[in-house]
């Protein structure tokens, strides 16, 4: 890798690393979801500082072709990626179905009160007078309880 390509490398996954930060500081993006994308920029950072990382892990690897390493991480980033938003999309709907489930509920019981022909009297609802409520409330409000 020359030079360059070193340094642009640096600078892209620097500059992904910001604008993560910047995202999960604005809340544009959720500190749950923040975590893989902060492990991605530093990961692409420490392969472009220490370039000879990747021939190493090819090595170890038993890859005769270094790019071929980052290609299979990369896959695996992305596959892992996936199956984690397949879960928080399965969760959110569920939790979507309860939602809808109890705003039917809710409406159903408001439709019934409202076409339900017993009226309710002003004292079922405020027993006490008005004088009562506002005696009341200057004792709260002089703290003799």
């Amino acid at each position: 890798m020359t030079d360059a390509v070193q340094l642009i490398s640096i600078a892209v996954s620097a500059g992904l690393l910001v604008l993560v930060i910047e995202l999960v500081r604005r809340a544009h993006l959720a500190e749950e979801y923040s975590f893989i994308w902060i492990g991605c920029a530093a990961a692409l950072l420490v392969l472009s500082v220490w370039r000879n990382l990747l021939d190493l892990a090819a090595y170890v690897l038993g890859v005769h072709y270094p790019p071929a390493v980052l290609l299979l991480v990369l896959t695996f980033f992305v596959v892992s990626v996936s199956l984690y938003f397949s879960v928080v999309v399965s969760r959110h709907r569920k939790e979507i179905e309860r939602l809808v489930q109890e705003i039917a509920l809710l409406d159903a019981d408001l439709r019934v009160l409202r076409e339900s022909s017993r009226s309710v009297a002003a004292d079922d609802v405020m027993p006490h007078t008005a004088e009562e409520r506002r005696t009341a409330a200057d004792e709260r409000r002089l703290g003799r309880h």
